[in-house]
């Protein structure tokens, strides 16, 4: 809503300030010599607030996109899991590197879509429409903090920006014939949790970084279930273990690296384990074509060879 008051200038001559309050905004305030203006503009004022407009606040006009992205990664990312938290990261430090320094009065959505199609084209090779989404889902949600929670802008910017357009999911499914070709490689391959891996991805679905981020306080040999706290939409997952796969299991439990609690840790044992290069080399040796490591979980058929095995 609007309110008016009238006061004496410095020259001694009296004007009237406008001030215009609504909830999710910045207040805005101007002065004018007559009445009838203030009104006017309170009107106008008022109308671009309903319609979702824009405004840049004082916050707005004196933090950068680097602080916003700083206090983002530093008080909220901890919050989330630690493959979100990996990723988010590489996401908003790639907007930082590029955007960092600009005002964030000054950011609007045909700058950040000029910089979306910037990413698009990759330095080298064209990035995915989907990967384009992640990015900027990254910075939306670092933008809605600061709207509704820091009080640095009055509206995201990214509201007005165009995600481009995701083509229909597909699947890809193994033969049985490819799937023993991958499997005997996975065995031969130098990588020595590579087949462990795969196998548990065909037998329970599970997402590659859910896998990779597992700690022995997750696997359950006993009752044979593992236990997934981190997940795409944030809930708990039970994922059960039997046959092969829950030999494998208690196979790799039994030479565990006691410097980690991370199931497949890398070779300092501080983190997961990078497998993307031996992947690579593991699906060209078997000779399996247009096939993803995440298409691994779209063959649960598996998960009964694995029983059986």
């Amino acid at each position: 809503m609007a309110t008016f008051d009238r006061r004496l200038d410095k020259d001694g001559k009296y004007v009237h300030r406008a001030r215009v309050r609504r909830k999710g905004y910045a207040p805005q305030v101007a002065t004018f010599h007559k009445l009838s203006d203030a009104r006017k503009w309170a009107q106008v004022t008022e109308a671009a607030m309903l319609e979702g407009r824009h405004f840049k606040t004082t916050a707005a006009k004196s933090h950068t996109l680097a602080d916003l992205i700083d206090r983002y990664i530093h008080e909220v990312l901890p919050q989330k899991g630690h493959s979100s938290i990996y990723m988010q990261t590489q996401q908003l430090t790639w907007w930082k590197k590029q955007l960092g320094h600009c005002i964030l009065a000054d950011l609007t959505p045909a700058l950040v879509a000029e910089y979306r199609d910037k990413l698009a084209r990759g330095d080298e090779v064209q990035r995915a429409n989907s990967t384009v989404n992640r990015y900027l889902a990254a910075l939306s949600h670092a933008f809605t903090i600061a709207v509704k929670e820091w009080g640095w802008l009055g509206d995201s910017p990214m509201r007005k920006v165009r995600k481009p357009k995701e083509p229909r999911g597909r699947v890809r499914f193994l033969s049985d014939d490819e799937r023993k070709r991958l499997l005997d490689v996975c065995r031969e391959s130098d990588s020595q949790y590579l087949y462990t891996i795969v196998a548990l991805a065909l037998a329970t679905g599970a997402c590659k970084m859910e896998l990779l981020n597992l700690t022995w306080q997750d696997v359950d040999l006993k009752r044979g279930v593992i236990t997934l706290h981190e997940t795409k939409n944030g809930e708990r997952r039970i994922l059960p273990l039997t046959g092969h796969a829950l030999a494998l299991m208690r196979e790799h439990a039994s030479r565990q690296c006691k410097e980690t609690s991370l199931i497949f840790p890398s070779q300092n044992g501080k983190a997961a384990r990078d497998i993307r290069t031996a992947w690579r080399h593991t699906v060209k040796r078997a000779g399996i074509t247009n096939f993803r490591y995440h298409d691994l979980r779209h063959n649960p058929a598996y998960l009964f060879m694995l029983c059986e095995a």
